[in-house]
């Protein structure tokens, strides 16, 4: 092995590399470097590895490790401490972060941007930064605590981070110092004595019968111990959140469905050899021809893409009133096809799962997965053991929105640390985990829309079809989603909508921030736009003449009963809107519901246990995720705001300790539902409390709360009351474009029922504007048979921070009475009509309606400095 001299945080070292290893490995793997992250090697493109190299910001997973050789490399470790204490407390206080993947390299930036400038405008901060990703924040926060950073280097006081944990406060980010500096270990920091290193061979053809796969050559590889294929699997390969028909390998005789499919995993001594290895796997296979389109998949003599199912996964069906007949009396009646796209996830945490023998016995998994129990279910189906043999503790994601709902290498990684005996760390590239997890579905939606003389809604007709991709995932519910969201927040007497899903040779398609709201809203928004220029009324009006309140019937022909509050958030934008509309402006808005809580006769829980132990905290267990939204800095409010106990006590955790499952982090549920069961676990201590015992005395107990949330129909059910979710988030949108068609400024309104901490609910909507956005403008990741046609991230078009505009959020509070002290979800709501505004700020500006996302060929995307994909478009879908 070459060595590599230099000096790192200020000591000279030698490191050992292999040829051609990148600087960014060599930190990590040889110098256990931890603030450095890997998000897109070697692309260069997401920030996350920074490091100063001879003072100067650099990202170190493009340079090799020889080409560092005598240079001086400062990360975040070598930074002085008081420097150090000034950026953590900054980024708290300001609320600026959120998953934190990201923030360690944006830090360093800043150092590098405060050491130049020490004073610096919020546009040169921008600019400073604009080699970084963020998908959580949007930025604006990040913004917030760099300028902070510069107080506090100015010797200005700056704010202290929030100590008080009760609802309504701005109380600090559980564990955010140690993600700010890069110290908060995820699941690629993790290592264990002896520990292997995995990789997975995926599919090259989006459908192909594998014939043969040999494994000996690869087996022989020096360093390699195990070469696991469906042969080694135990128990059953087929696996799935709704039906088990994805399987954790390909076997031979079968077909890969998609290019994500996994033919065969490598254990080895180090992770260059495990992929070295999947070079000399042989494969024979059989190309077919792939099925790229929902259109094509349901044409009566097309393949069967998946043999678990028929093509057509799923119909949503919802009729109410007579459509048909109330369109034909309408006065005026509109009608478009618009077209959606599909979005990659693109968080920046990619893929990884570690497995390791315990000495008890069973296997144990440390997931980043948004489902630790389902991941649980799923990993003890493929190794052929029961529920209890399998440990599966959560490590807090680098992001996910909704993209870690299905298994990735979890159940491989189990299974090569069961084959071996040995603990195993996979880790995805960023191309392998394009490929593999679930995307944004796109969704080709046929929309006609009536309204009497006065403008008032008379019905909605709408046809949707979605490409679900190879498996199921759960595209079906997403469509689901879609029918239950067609008509927006208004009222609606006649509805006739379906909704199709159907399976295809791309990448899956299912779970992701809005699941499929976003997608009718885009329509059912537009639809308003150009019934209110029939009608000659403005955006505004034809909104507030329609929107639902308290007494109303969605959609779905649920009666809305209770925190209605989207007539609200249209007053509290209201000013707003014709200043800018006085003033010449080209304005758009868009009106947004999204459900809390996945209902549609699903069985929901909310489940905790307080457990009161020897070092005077108190551990807090519950079943959901955190992945950035701060639901476990939320939960740690509702415990203080219960006992009166200081927010330090608390420790959440969430593992398979105890029997907490509560399905998948998905549909804006964990903090009404999770907070509802803490509340309850928090009030049976605090009995203890006012006894008069102290946590001393209470060493050993238990407080436990299970909450069952049952009273939910299905979509389309007969029934004398429906009701298909427990509640409902509501938003109205402003954007207002400049003289050139650039976004100026967004406003936000959004109805959260009660803001438990406000810092980290508004950072919410802002990110989700900042992901909406990029929806409505430059997003997109088509697909050449079945293959996305880009890994680059900048040319899946992620906005980045000099791309923001100005942002105005407004927090609404019309509480929930179902929810803890009247909470409910925002985690999606705040992209939902981001499109829909934006499109409307458009047409105003150069009178073009726009029909299809992303509307890369407006002013306002030519304006932003994304990439663009470059190619032959005619074969993509």
């Amino acid at each position: 092995m070459p060595t590599v001299e230099l000096t790192l945080n200020g000591e000279k070292r030698q490191l050992e590399t292999e040829d051609g290893e990148s600087l960014l490995d060599a930190l990590r793997e040889r110098a256990g470097i931890c603030s450095t992250k890997d998000g897109c090697q070697p692309q260069g493109q997401c920030g996350c590895c920074l490091a100063l190299i001879d003072g100067q910001p650099k990202v170190t997973c493009a340079m090799t490790a020889e080409r560092a050789a005598g240079k001086d490399i400062v990360t975040l470790e070598g930074v002085a401490e008081e420097e150090r204490a000034q950026m953590a407390k900054a980024f708290l206080s300001a609320a600026g972060l959120q998953c934190g993947f990201c923030i360690p390299g944006i830090a360093l930036r800043a150092k590098s941007l405060l050491d130049k400038n020490p004073d610096p405008s919020r546009e040169e901060i921008a600019k400073a930064i604009d080699g970084h990703l963020c998908r959580c924040t949007g930025y604006v926060k990040i913004v917030d605590a760099i300028q902070l950073m510069a107080k506090a280097r100015r010797g200005e006081p700056i704010p202290e981070p929030s100590e008080e944990a009760k609802v309504g406060k701005a109380y600090k980010r559980y564990r955010g110092d140690e993600m700010t500096l890069g110290m908060r270990p995820y699941v690629a920091d993790m290592t264990r004595e002896g520990m292997l290193h995995g990789a997975v061979l995926l599919s090259k053809h989006a459908r192909a019968k594998i014939v043969r796969i040999d494994v000996e050559k690869a087996k022989a590889h020096p360093g390699v111990v195990a070469v696991a294929t469906a042969k080694d699997a135990p128990g059953d390969r087929y696996n799935g959140l709704l039906y088990n028909d994805w399987p954790a390998f390909i076997a031979e005789g079968e077909e890969a469905r998609c290019v994500g499919d996994v033919l065969a995993a490598v254990a080895a001594v180090d992770a260059r050899t495990a992929r070295l290895a999947l070079e000399l796997i042989e494969v024979e296979l059989e190309v077919l021809p792939a099925v790229t389109t929902p259109q094509a998949s349901l044409e009566a003599g097309a393949p069967q893409v998946n043999p678990t199912h028929a093509n057509l996964l799923s119909r949503s069906l919802i009729q109410r009133g007579d459509a048909d007949a109330a369109l034909k009396a309408s006065a005026h009646v509109v009608s478009g096809t618009f077209k959606t796209q599909r979005i990659e996830h693109l968080y920046l945490e990619p893929e990884a799962a570690l497995a390791e023998p315990l000495p008890d016995g069973k296997i144990g998994v440390f997931t980043q997965g948004q489902g630790v129990f389902d991941d649980r279910r799923q990993i003890a189906r493929l190794l052929n053991v029961s529920e209890d043999e399998i440990y599966v503790e959560l490590v807090p994601n680098g992001g996910a929105f909704g993209g870690k709902e299905d298994m990735s290498i979890q159940s491989q990684t189990a299974l090569l640390a069961k084959m071996t005996g040995k603990p195993v760390r996979l880790v995805l590239s960023r191309e392998e985990s394009i490929r593999m997890h679930p995307k944004r579905h796109p969704i080709t939606m046929d929309y006609t829309v009536g309204a009497d003389a006065e403008g008032r809604i008379t019905a909605v007709k709408a046809r949707m079809i979605g490409d679900s991709g190879a498996y199921a995932s759960v595209g079906g519910k997403v469509l689901e989603r879609a029918a239950g969201h067609a008509c927006g927040p208004y009222r609606v007497p006649n509805v006739d909508v379906e909704a199709l899903a159907a399976y295809t040779n791309n990448p899956p398609c299912g779970a992701m921030r809005g699941f499929g709201a976003n997608q009718a809203n885009f329509g059912i928004e537009s639809c308003l736009d150009m019934l209110a220029e029939k009608a000659g009324l403005d955006g505004y009006q034809i909104r507030e003449r329609n929107a639902v309140v308290v007494g109303d019937t969605f959609s779905t022909g649920q009666i809305l009963d209770k925190s209605v509050g989207i007539k609200k958030t249209l007053e509290a934008v209201k000013a707003s809107y014709y200043e800018a509309k006085k003033a010449g402006k080209a304005v758009g808005i868009a009106c947004g519901i999204k459900n809390t809580g996945i209902g549609n006769g699903v069985e929901e829980w909310g489940k905790c246990r307080l457990v009161v132990e020897k070092d005077g905290t108190v551990s807090l267990y519950n079943g959901y995720t955190e992945m950035g939204q701060g639901l476990l800095t939320i939960l740690i409010q509702f415990a203080g705001e219960v006992t009166g106990l200081p927010g330090k006590v608390f420790r959440p955790k969430v593992d398979s300790t105890f029997a907490l499952g509560c399905g998948q982090t998905t549909g804006s549920r964990a903090t009404l539902f999770a907070g509802r069961a803490v509340k309850s676990a928090a009030q049976k201590l605090k009995v203890d409390l006012d006894k008069g015992m102290t946590l001393r005395d209470l060493v050993g107990n238990v407080y436990a709360a299970d909450i069952v949330i049952d009273d939910t129909t299905a979509l389309g059910a007969e029934a004398a009351r429906i009701k298909t979710h427990t509640a409902f988030g509501y938003a109205t949108q402003v954007c207002i474009l400049d003289d050139k068609g650039k976004i100026e400024r967004f406003i936000a309104a959004h109805d959260v029922g009660r803001a438990i901490n406000p810092a980290l609910c508004s950072g919410q909507i802002e990110g989700s504007i900042h992901m909406g956005l990029g929806y409505a403008l430059t997003e997109e990741l088509p697909c050449d048979n079945g293959m996305p046609v880009t890994f680059k991230l900048r040319e899946i078009g992620v906005l980045r921070a000099r791309d923001m505009p100005k942002c105005e959020v407004i927090l609404v509070e019309d509480p929930e009475p179902e929810g803890p002290f009247g909470a409910k979800g925002v985690g999606e709501i705040g992209l939902v009509p981001t499109a829909g505004a934006v499109a409307g700020a458009l047409a105003a500006f150069d009178g073009v309606r726009r029909f299809e996302l992303p509307m890369k060929d407006s002013p306002a995307a030519k304006a932003v400095s994304v990439g663009r994909i470059k190619g032959d478009r005619t074969q993509w879908t």
